[in-house]
C-alpha cells in the first residue's frame, strides 16, 4: 500500500493547479493558510513544506486543521482536498453514490477502485444504495 500511495500525486497536483489559477506563490499560500475555525493558531503551512509537496518530495500527510487552512488559502472546498489527500497518502479513491431516491448522496473511500471490474463497481454501488443501518 505504501508504494501504491507514494506513486500518487493527487494532492500535490491540486495544490499546484490552484496556485497557478490564483497566480500566487508558495509564500502567499503559506501566509493565507489559516484554519478559519481557529484563526488565532496562525498559518499552518510553511513555504518550505509547500515547496516540498509540489516538487514531489515526501511530506507528512496533513491533518484536518491543515486541510481546512489550505482550503481557505487556495479557495478550494475542503472535500476536494480530503479526497485528494486520501488518494495521495492512502491510495483510496472517493466515489459518490446517489441513493435510489436520487436525493441521498453517499461518499465511499475505496481502495483500488480503478482496478475493479465494472461488475464489481456496480455491486459496490448497489450495496451503498441499499444499506440501511437502522
Amino acid at each position: 500500500m505504501a508504494d501504491e500511495a507514494a506513486a500518487r500525486t493527487d494532492f500535490a497536483d491540486l495544490v499546484r493547479r490552484r496556485m497557478g489559477e490564483l497566480k500566487i506563490g508558495f509564500r502567499a499560500v503559506a501566509e493565507r493558510a489559516v484554519d478559519p475555525s481557529a484563526p488565532s493558531d496562525g498559518p499552518l503551512w510553511t513555504k518550505g513544506t509547500l515547496e516540498n509537496l509540489v516538487n514531489g518530495k515526501s511530506i507528512k500527510a496533513p491533518g484536518p486543521a491543515q486541510l481546512s487552512a489550505l482550503g481557505a488559502a487556495l479557495e478550494v472546498p475542503l472535500r476536494l482536498l480530503q479526497d485528494a489527500a486520501a488518494a495521495q497518502w492512502f491510495g483510496m479513491e472517493t466515489i459518490t453514490v446517489q441513493g435510489s431516491e436520487g436525493d441521498l448522496e453517499t461518499r465511499l473511500l475505496v481502495r483500488r477502485y480503478q482496478a475493479m471490474s465494472p461488475e464489481d463497481r456496480r455491486r459496490l454501488q448497489i450495496i451503498a444504495e441499499t444499506y440501511d443501518p437502522s
